[in-house]
């Protein structure tokens, strides 16, 4: 039995009716109710978009003016309109601080259902009476019916049946489960999840929006989505089926080793669905069990992992706090769940710059299109820096393994020597088959497929290539020549400086006549060029100047391309301009990286390629 003098009702209570039905059963005796305006607004906003609980809530109040008169009962609207935005605010609490001034101002009691409500009032030294329901930590949700031990994902949506996704990865069938709920039962299990998840220590609510939440609540990941966001309620559910290993995946020793040794910039790719989460999760606890530091960063926490592994959530902090947070906590891997957007990226690669092992997951119809993600975002040089490993996972496998690495050379299809720039090559990890190839064209970075590898000189090509030496030698009188092969149609001859112009011939009648009796195009280059520099370090001098850094080198390498190493990584290739320069942009990431190595005394190398 409640005896009150006075009560005032908060939303959730005229929604659930409680207040009419203790009247009716004699449970509460009280001289005066005080119903908010503040409430009467939140519930006609509710009405208007077409909730049901806007309604419940009005008929409430209706009930309670006949019940009123009847039993002398003073019923009174008090306190302010609120404002639009305060209306659009109501689920982060804006509406209910206005309840609780009436509560204070009237001396009264108040009447609530909304557990969080319940909190902030007793916690203001205001008498409140709570009837919502309090949920257990172990007690089973509603939703939980839904599924069993084959269900990955239970999708309920007003007006229609519940369905569950059940199988696994590539093998997926949507069941009806045959149940309908009713917008009411929607709302009240919208409820029991978000106070479920205030509620619980595993339980986080990861997104709050006027129309949508996302919810993690133990294993299970919950989105939840609100008219008029959607053209109806709708709760989408997803589970974990199972927790594997990495030997559960039956990993090429290849691969092994590369993940254990040398992968430190690893995108793990595949469509939705596909097990990437569920491999990812396997890979953390594998780095864990190797004795690494590893954290996870997550938007919304939903991978089950260790709880040695710390997860963090993005949801929570900016790009720049959690940038300091895992460069000060030092961990040898990080597993970035799902990138989306250009801030995940950046991060992405901030972090694996600073030399923290980096594994990012990111949905991809082909493990090509993962590395076409970081391409506006980043510079081309640095690509196999950021992205070394790609690992795409298929009907919950790996299915195919990617390598990069930073070469210079003539790109596929292309014959001409001097047409040599830095390109990115991606290999089959297993095969080592050469699949694409990153390289500058005009003002793009292009992305082009190869369709075969690239092979050694044939028997023929080896054969013909002894010919031309052969008859070289034979014209010049001279043993120092060297021939290679650039392509089908096309060679390149080395003699000694001295012997160029003789080889050449006046107004080169001596080399088309060698081009004629050969049926092959020959280009004529300095033996001293291709034997004495090509992989020395040259020394050089480096000067600050204004926005750019300038590295001074010996003229005569000027439209020589250029390698440079700070300690043993290759950070970029340049070609030197023809007075001796190689200029780098300070504000971009190759000229941050050489100011940091400048700043921590690390040693810079330039390599002639």
């Amino acid at each position: 039995m409640i005896k009150e003098a006075k009560v005032t009702l908060d939303t959730s209570v005229l929604i659930d009716k409680i207040t009419s039905e203790l009247l009716k059963s004699g449970e509460l005796e009280v001289k005066e109710i005080v119903v908010p305006i503040a409430a009467v607004e939140e519930l006609q906003h509710q009405a208007n978009t077409g909730r049901d609980t806007g309604f419940f809530g009005l008929d409430e109040i209706k009930t309670l003016q006949r019940i009123c008169s009847e039993n002398n009962i003073t019923l009174k609207f008090a306190g302010r309109r609120p404002t639009p935005d305060e209306i659009r605010m109501a689920k982060l609490g804006a509406i209910g601080y206005l309840i609780i001034d009436v509560a204070k101002s009237e001396n009264s009691a108040l009447f609530t259902s909304d557990r969080v409500m319940y909190e902030v009032s007793t916690a203001l030294g205001i008498k409140t009476y709570y009837f919502g329901k309090l949920p257990s930590p172990k007690e089973k949700l509603r939703f939980e019916e839904f599924f069993d031990p084959q269900t990955a994902s239970v999708h309920i949506k007003e007006g229609t049946t519940v369905k569950r996704k059940k199988g696994f990865p590539g093998n997926w069938i949507l069941e009806d489960v045959g149940i309908s709920l009713s917008r009411r039962e929607i709302e009240e299990l919208i409820n029991e999840i978000l106070v479920s998840a205030r509620l619980r220590d595993d339980g986080f609510i990861e997104i709050s929006r006027e129309n949508s939440y996302i919810v993690q609540l133990g294993t299970y990941r919950i989105v939840i989505v609100e008219p008029p966001a959607s053209d109806g309620y709708e709760i989408t559910i997803v589970k974990p089926l199972k927790k594997l290993s990495l030997n559960d995946y039956k990993i090429d020793s290849k691969l092994l080793k590369r993940l254990e040794e040398k992968a430190e910039g690893i995108v793990v790719a595949g469509r939705p669905g596909s097990g990437k989460t569920t491999f990812v999760q396997a890979l953390a606890e594998w780095y864990l069990s190797k004795g690494k530091v590893v954290k996870t960063l997550e938007s919304p926490r939903d991978l089950n992992v260790s709880e040695d592994i710390t997860q963090y959530s993005k949801n929570f902090t900016t790009s720049e706090e959690i940038h300091d947070i895992l460069l000060l906590a030092r961990p040898d891997y990080v597993v970035f769940d799902e990138m989306r957007d250009t801030p995940d990226f950046e991060l992405y690669k901030d972090l694996r710059l600073a030399g923290v092992g980096m594994v990012g997951v990111v949905h991809a119809e082909r493990p090509i299109d993962a590395i076409q993600r970081f391409i506006p975002r980043t510079e081309l040089g640095l690509i196999p820096q950021i992205v070394d490993t790609v690992i795409f996972i298929e009907n919950g496998e790996i299915s195919q393994v990617y390598e990069l690495s930073l070469v210079v050379k003539v790109p596929t299809g292309m014959f001409m020597e001097d047409l040599a720039r830095p390109v990115v090559e991606v290999r089959d990890l297993f095969t080592g088959e050469l699949k694409y190839e990153l390289y500058t064209f005009g003002e793009e970075i292009v992305v082009v497929p190869v369709s075969e590898q690239v092979k050694e000189p044939s028997p023929i090509e080896k054969l013909a290539a002894k010919l031309i030496e052969r008859e070289i030698k034979h014209l010049l009188k001279i043993s120092d020549v060297k021939v290679e092969i650039l392509s089908d149609n096309l060679v390149a001859v080395y003699v000694p400086e001295r012997a160029r112009s003789k080889l050449i011939g006046k107004k080169g009648r001596r080399i088309e006549k060698l081009e004629r009796l050969f049926g092959l195009r020959i280009r004529v280059k300095s033996l001293e060029e291709k034997e004495t520099f090509a992989g020395e370090e040259i020394p050089y001098e480096l000067e600050d100047e204004g926005k750019y850094l300038v590295f001074y080198v010996d003229p005569r390498f000027s439209r020589r391309n250029v390698s440079i190493y700070i300690e043993d990584k290759l950070i970029m290739v340049a070609t030197v301009s023809k007075k001796g320069k190689i200029r780098i942009l300070k504000n971009s990431d190759v000229g941050r990286i050489i100011q940091t190595a400048i700043q921590l005394g690390k040693s810079i190398k330039l390599i002639l390629s």
